[in-house]
């Protein structure tokens, strides 16, 4: 988030997805400062750092990056749609951002145009199969 945040910065908005279940960013815009928080769920391999960094709370909160939080259902739901439609093999952790947009978390505002990162590295396509 913060490397794209600052590379992003003055040109774009940059919301970040987080998973209910490993909400650390969310838990540390909410107290102002970095906090230890527990992580669990099917994106904790990838989004589940108990703690935000110093650099990436200060690049968050100078460029106003809000945090949006979605479920492990609605992340689970989002991956497979991203295969299921377009035949995107993509892990848990960068499903989580489609999903905010999949399951109505995070709406768009009008005119807004949105771009969604994914990486599917660390996924194993055998168990998107229907």
């Amino acid at each position: 988030m913060a490397g794209i945040t600052a590379a992003a910065e003055g040109l774009a908005r940059i919301v970040a997805v987080e998973p209910e279940n490993a909400p650390t960013l969310h838990a540390a815009l909410a107290a102002g400062r970095p906090v230890e928080v527990p992580v669990s769920g099917v994106a904790a391999d990838s989004l589940g750092a108990s703690r935000v960094g110093e650099i990436a709370f200060e690049v968050a909160t100078r460029t106003g990056v809000a945090s949006v939080l979605v479920t492990d259902q609605a992340i689970a739901e989002a991956r497979q749609a991203l295969w299921d439609r377009y035949r995107l093999a993509v892990e848990h952790g960068t499903a989580a951002a489609f999903a905010a947009l999949h399951s109505g978390a995070y709406e768009l505002g009008p005119g807004e145009r949105v771009a969604v990162i994914i990486c599917g590295a660390n996924t194993d396509p055998a168990d998107l199969a229907r």
